[in-house]
């Protein structure tokens, strides 16, 4: 792919963290698709759903990448997921996942990265000040907020909705607005790319992941892309033998041929605190 011309599909000011890398590392020359709607693909803020799997969701905009420029060969998309983290319900974890298409190889890489270094919050108020409180501690205007209005307790983007709002007198008038349509506001921290500073960090982070695969071989076809994708957990306790929930190997697949390994952890044994037999 060295050299090759490469699309990527964002409206959002992605490029600012995936073609630096793009370039240095897989010797990409970037450049955004130019007039494509990202946001046809699904949108935070609530006025249209994404289809399918967040993968699923970046081929598409690659796809579409590609009919505006027909003359590039490597179309890159990356497409974030935020919600409770799955063991720490009260915390919030961002996913973010990046896509590279040569439609020449057919090969794909795709790169992740998990955080809770996210500022994913939202909040229904009844008058501006809470709302003007929960702005500032979200980071806000540096980290951007959305207004929408709200029915039934729930947030309803279709009764009101404001996105590029610049600063605390416009965000209170915002506010006021709202509440004064629809009886409250639902306030949320803005999670575009661009609009948001910390996830654009973690797609950064997905992008790296994504190097680093493309320079992981499989052993059985030699397609890039070679990763860890699983872990087989039972690390044996040092004294007794019993299975522990510690990981005793790591599960590597190919994204191509999918052939898969198991590569066994450093240690050959878990410490007897983490065994339920020899510390219950």
């Amino acid at each position: 792919m060295d050299g090759a011309r490469a699309v990527l599909a964002t409206m959002h000011g992605k490029e600012r963290a995936i073609a630096p890398l793009a370039a240095r590392f897989l010797g990409l020359r970037v450049a955004v698709a130019e007039g494509l709607d990202t946001d046809l693909f699904g949108t935070f803020s609530r006025e249209i759903g994404r289809a399918g799997t967040p993968r699923e969701a970046a081929r598409a905009k690659i796809a579409a990448a590609f009919r505006l420029h027909p003359d590039a060969r490597v179309g890159i998309a990356s497409e974030g997921s935020f919600g409770p983290h799955p063991s720490l319900p009260f915390a919030a974890l961002n996913r973010e996942l990046v896509l590279l298409i040569d439609r020449e190889s057919g090969l794909e890489l795709v790169g992740h990265y998990a955080t809770m270094a996210t500022n994913f919050a939202h909040e229904i108020v009844t008058e501006a000040e809470p709302g003007l409180a929960f702005a500032a501690k979200s980071g806000f205007p540096v980290h951007g907020v959305i207004v929408m209005g709200v029915l039934d307790d729930k947030p309803a983007p279709h009764l009101a909705l404001f996105k590029a709002i610049a600063g605390e007198a416009e965000l209170a008038a915002v506010l006021a607005r709202t509440i004064a349509l629809t009886g409250a506001a639902h306030i949320e921290t803005d999670m575009r790319a661009h609009r948001n500073p910390r996830r654009m960090r973690a797609i950064k982070r997905a992008m790296v992941d994504l190097v680093r695969r493309s320079r992981s071989h499989c052993p059985n076809c030699n397609q890039p892309g070679f990763a860890m994708t699983g872990r087989v957990y039972g690390l044996p306790c040092a004294w007794c033998s019993n299975p522990t929930h510690l990981a005793r190997a790591e599960v590597w697949t190919c994204e191509g041929c999918q052939h898969s390994d198991e590569r066994a952890v450093t240690a050959s044994s878990a410490d007897p605190m983490h065994c339920e037999e020899c510390n219950p």
